[in-house]
């Protein structure tokens, strides 16, 4: 068999494979790399725990609309007296004295009896949805005004209005009419609005941030550094390699090692919340595309931050004393994009982007978020503008902060490529500085 003739890229590609492996070996065989595995395993497991615990937890029903208490003390709910017409606030009128007699009805039923019946499809205007379950606000005994007290001529509905303030923030805000959609479902929307809620936060600080920053800054930093200081940098560049390559090399080494890791711990992330969260159904597969990009973005974070980290080892030889501000700073944008999505300076941050791959994908994967979490806030006649959430449904208002628009203005699949090319602009250009400064360098 004739032997291939020896190419540029043939050669590229010896020199790449070797520095590679030498890379992925020594990774293998480092007591630091799985210790820093390890807890990055750890931390995520805890966290995943927690997440268990909480959902196997029963969150009290609460009577939003107190139709299950007996006012008159006459042992009929006043949900039942509604109903049938007779007067909850004397004991001398219940169903009882109808002929024949009525037996009073458990007040359980009418606990978590009027649910929310939303199809929110608009984007901005009015918009008529909600329907009254329990039939107290359709009783043949109400007057058509008292079916109508929203006035937007569609008896026992709630109206949802979108609209734009002359600032340009937007605006929402909900009339209901009297006993529409009133009593929801606390442990249905709490369980729900968690589980929501869990997956946007895990991904994003769990991830994106903890994982993102915490692997390359003790696995990385030191890739070129390391060489440098013990002396193994020149058996390296004996060959005729490029220092650049060489910085290319060592850090795709690095990526063969937490790209496979990060991976992994999504799959397991994406089968625990699958299983766990899934509800009426055996698995949430709905999930599934909200967890390939938590797993995307916190790869491409590795990427990045691995590219920096390595500069700034090949900068100063406590290169990770640089690193460390940097990671803060990442830290406070990574704060900042989820309570202002739209600020200018998440711009000039990496961790920025990567959230905003998770955003994107998200309004994809789960389009009526948006109207969820205003159920939420609304709580079936709440005000939800407590920061504490006291008028609100539980859960609803930490969805609503790990929940964030991508702020660019576009689409949210134009902003996942938007999102992804500036990430790898910014690999690129970590790389060329780093290889610049590598250059530079006179090896001891």
């Amino acid at each position: 068999m004739a032997t291939k003739p020896d190419s540029v890229f043939r050669s590229l590609d010896r020199k790449a494979a070797a520095i590679v492996e030498f890379t992925l070996r020594q990774y293998r065989t480092r007591t630091s790399t799985w210790v820093v595995l390890g807890v990055g395993f750890t931390a995520l497991a805890l966290i995943f725990l927690i997440y268990i615990d909480v959902m196997a937890s029963e969150f009290e029903s609460v009577d939003n609309d107190g139709d299950s208490f007996d006012s008159d003390g006459d042992g009929y709910p006043t949900g039942q007296e509604r109903k049938l017409g007779t007067d909850p606030f004397s004991d001398e009128s219940h169903p009882g004295m109808f002929d024949p007699p009525i037996e009073p009805e458990p007040a359980s039923k009418y606990i978590n009896e009027d649910g929310f019946d939303w199809d929110v499809t608009a984007s901005f205007g009015e918009q008529s949805t909600g329907y009254d379950d329990d039939g107290d606000c359709l009783n043949s005994n109400r007057t058509a005004s008292q079916k109508d007290t929203n006035e937007n001529g569609i008896p026992c509905d709630v109206s949802i209005q979108r609209f734009t303030s002359p600032t340009g923030e937007i605006v929402i805000q909900i009339f209901a009419d009297e006993g529409v959609d009133e009593d929801p479902d606390e442990d249905a929307y709490t369980r729900e609005a968690i589980h929501l809620g869990f997956v946007l936060s895990i991904g994003k600080l769990g991830f994106v941030l903890l994982l993102g920053i915490f692997l390359p800054l003790f696995m990385a930093t030191g890739l070129i550094r390391d060489e440098m200081t013990s002396g193994t940098m020149h058996y390296m560049l004996a060959k005729p390699v490029a220092r650049s390559e060489v910085f290319l090399y060592r850090t795709l080494g690095y990526l063969g090692i937490v790209w496979p890791y990060v991976i992994v711990l999504g799959i397991l992330g994406a089968l625990v919340s699958g299983f766990v969260g899934s509800g009426d159904d055996l698995f949430r597969f709905a999930d599934l595309g909200v967890w390939l990009a938590i797993v995307f973005a916190t790869m491409m974070a590795t990427l990045v931050y691995g590219m920096l980290f390595n500069a700034l080892g090949v900068l100063w030889k406590y290169g990770i004393i640089l690193a460390i501000p940097f990671a803060a700073w990442e830290l406070g944008m990574a704060l900042l994009s989820m309570g202002a999505p739209d600020a200018t300076i998440l711009r000039f941050s990496v961790i920025g982007w990567a959230l905003m791959i998770i955003d994107s994908v998200a309004m994809m994967v789960w389009p009526n978020l948006d109207t969820f979490i205003l159920m939420g806030e609304w709580g079936g006649g709440g005000q939800g503008s407590d920061i504490f959430g006291s008028s609100s449904l539980q859960g609803s208002v930490p969805l609503s902060f790990f929940s964030s628009k991508p702020g660019l203005g576009l689409s949210a699949f134009a902003s996942t490529i938007v999102a992804t090319l500036v990430l790898l602009i910014q690999a690129v250009v970590f790389w060329f500085i780093g290889g610049a400064l590598f250059k530079g360098k006179e090896i001891q």
